[in-house]
């Protein structure tokens, strides 16, 4: 039998069902997802997915990626990971990633934010946008819309668009929350990052450049 080209291996049943069902929610979003593999010297592997919101979505799983950085399509790893179930998967080829990526280093924290304010926030957008919506969704003068300013310490204030908090909600990332938890808010000079109990969501904090290039 010859080896695969490409080898996912999550030693973890746990960590593997955390990997399957974020990949399960991309597709949701957009049955015709890539997802972007990236093996960390750590000993961990981190998945992106662009969102229909253009905010990008990561998790990260302990494991390892051979080659060390693979796009794939989303139901080709979904169906690995929830039909295969094994430890090594190939996660499939073929993939094509158009966009860029954050950078691993240069952020600053900025503040915490308790997960049930942006909750409430979330309803409110959605119910906006249910009354504004057209054919193709929410217009982008709502989806862009600030819908908090958070600040603290010696970080400048960070703008956080109504299109950040959507695909927080969209890819199950706050989940259900308690009085205690918190989603954090980093930035870099181009970067905006908000990550929650299940993960993050990240998009460029200069508006007047793509996040597809």
């Amino acid at each position: 039998m010859n080896r695969p080209s490409t080898v996912l291996r999550i030693p973890d049943l746990d960590d593997r069902a955390d990997l399957g069902t974020f990949v399960g929610r991309a597709v949701r979003l957009d049955p015709m997802a890539v997802v972007r593999l990236r093996g960390t010297p750590g000993g961990r592997v981190t998945a992106w997915v662009t969102t229909p919101f253009d905010v990008l979505a990561t998790r990260s799983v302990p494991g390892s990626l051979d080659p060390g950085d693979v796009t794939a399509p989303a139901t080709t790893l979904l169906t690995a990971l929830s039909v295969d179930r094994a430890e090594a998967v190939d996660p499939g080829a073929g993939g094509l990633w158009q966009g860029l990526l954050p950078p691993a280093d240069g952020w600053s924290m900025v503040d915490a934010v308790p997960a049930a304010e942006l909750e409430s926030l979330t309803d409110r957008g959605l119910a906006l946008a249910r009354e504004s919506a057209g054919p193709l969704g929410p217009p982008a003068s709502l989806l862009d819309q600030t819908v908090l300013t958070v600040s603290g310490g010696a970080s400048p204030s960070v703008k956080v668009p109504l299109r950040c908090l959507f695909a927080l909600s969209g890819m199950g990332f706050l989940g259900a929350s308690d009085g205690d938890e918190t989603v954090r808010v980093s930035a870099t000079s181009a970067w905006l990052r908000l990550d929650a109990r299940y993960g993050a969501v990240v998009r460029r904090r200069l508006t007047a450049l793509p996040l597809l290039v």
